[in-house]
């Protein structure tokens, strides 16, 4: 069972990976001894990041936006570029719009799927021929979608499209897992609960509202960076290598409470 969780010399992209949960799991790869690219739209943020991140091992950043056709192609060729063979695909680049039925915008719709759902298959599809290069029946090339807990119940926030959008994404995983199994390459998702992100920076700078919050959850607390970074980490090593089309929960409970 030795090195059963090893991810050391692995080529690993993680987009997004400048804050939030993407920062969470790049790091998470970096100090495993992995190799990690990491993708932003801002240049600026993504620099800053990489010169975290480099404390700890090594990471390269690319700015691109993924909601653009050539944010898709400049990544998917510099990645290619840095990481001929690529060992793990984290889509986790993301983005959400808020706003009460009746008064939702159609842009507010295609921007959030645009990003959250055709960015991921797009890039998936344009990284295969390295995906196939790392990829093997012993340790298969693996891609990690980030979902949410939010497309597997009803959430109490008007995020119409975020929602749609992380369903879709559970079922994008299912159905390219089942597309490239034969191929060595497996396809899971993990579907984050209450973490400590920008996005959550409103209620949980606030006491009683991350009170509030966190009472709902049945763990009673936020999830931490080594629960999501572990989670990616346990399905990139040996130990995840027989899992593919599963979507994954890392929420605390949240999906199962009663």
């Amino acid at each position: 069972m030795r090195g059963l969780f090893d991810v050391a010399g692995k080529n690993v992209l993680v987009t997004g990976g400048s804050r939030g949960i993407g920062l969470m799991i790049a790091r998470g790869f970096v100090e495993a001894g992995a190799t990690v690219i990491i993708s932003s739209r801002k240049a600026d943020v993504c620099k800053e990041a990489e010169t975290e991140l480099s404390r700890f091992g090594t990471c390269i950043a690319h700015a691109a936006d993924l909601a653009t056709d050539e944010g898709i192609d400049s990544l998917a060729d510099g990645t290619a570029q840095i990481a001929p063979s690529l060992d793990v695909l984290v889509n986790n680049a993301g983005a959400t719009w808020g706003a009460p039925i009746g008064e939702f915008p159609g842009g507010g719709f295609d921007k959030v799927m645009g990003v959250n759902v055709k960015a991921v298959f797009l890039l998936t599809q344009k990284l295969l021929p390295q995906l196939r290069v790392a990829a093997s029946a012993e340790d298969p090339a693996r891609v990690i979608n980030i979902g949410s807990i939010d497309g597997l119940r009803v959430s109490s926030a008007d995020n119409f499209s975020y929602a749609a959008s992380k369903a879709a994404v559970h079922m994008l995983t299912r159905q390219t897992a089942a597309a490239l199994a034969a191929e060595h390459i497996t396809v899971n998702a993990i579907a984050p609960g209450l973490f400590p992100t920008k996005m959550m920076a409103h209620a949980l700078d606030d006491d009683a509202a991350r009170r509030r919050m966190t009472d709902k959850v049945p763990l009673h607390r936020t999830g931490t960076p080594e629960d999501i970074a572990g989670t990616a980490l346990f399905l990139s090593s040996r130990a995840g290598a027989y899992l593919t089309g599963a979507v994954i929960p890392v929420d605390g409970g949240v999906s199962v409470a009663k």
